[in-house]
């Protein structure tokens, strides 16, 4: 499972609290069970909002990779007859951003 980002944390604690105080001062309740199931219903809503939270799309590396990947799996045919282009390998981050002491 992919670790929450820092918006679905916010909206979700955000909806939890929100939703808490406006559901006790709503009901009036004074009993330890109607604050039980309120502070149950409001965590519930809260992680209902914090998953429904769109996630951000990746871009960058990942966006490219699978955009030479399908142009890989499809060649054309100047390199059909020569048997393929050769994908390159991967860089690693050392070689992207190399380090100066």
């Amino acid at each position: 499972m992919p670790r929450p980002t820092a918006a679905q944390l916010a909206y979700g604690s955000a909806t939890v609290v929100v939703s808490t105080i406006a559901m006790l001062l709503l009901s009036q309740t004074s009993t330890g069970l109607g604050v039980a199931v309120i502070s149950a219903a409001a965590l519930a809503l809260g992680l209902l909002v914090a998953l429904t939270v769109p996630l951000p799309r990746r871009r960058g590396r990942h966006a490219a990779r699978t955009g030479a990947s399908r142009a890989a799996a499809t060649p054309t045919a100047q390199e059909g007859a020569t048997g393929g282009a050769r994908v390159p390998e991967p860089r690693t981050a050392s070689a992207e951003h190399p380090v100066h002491h």
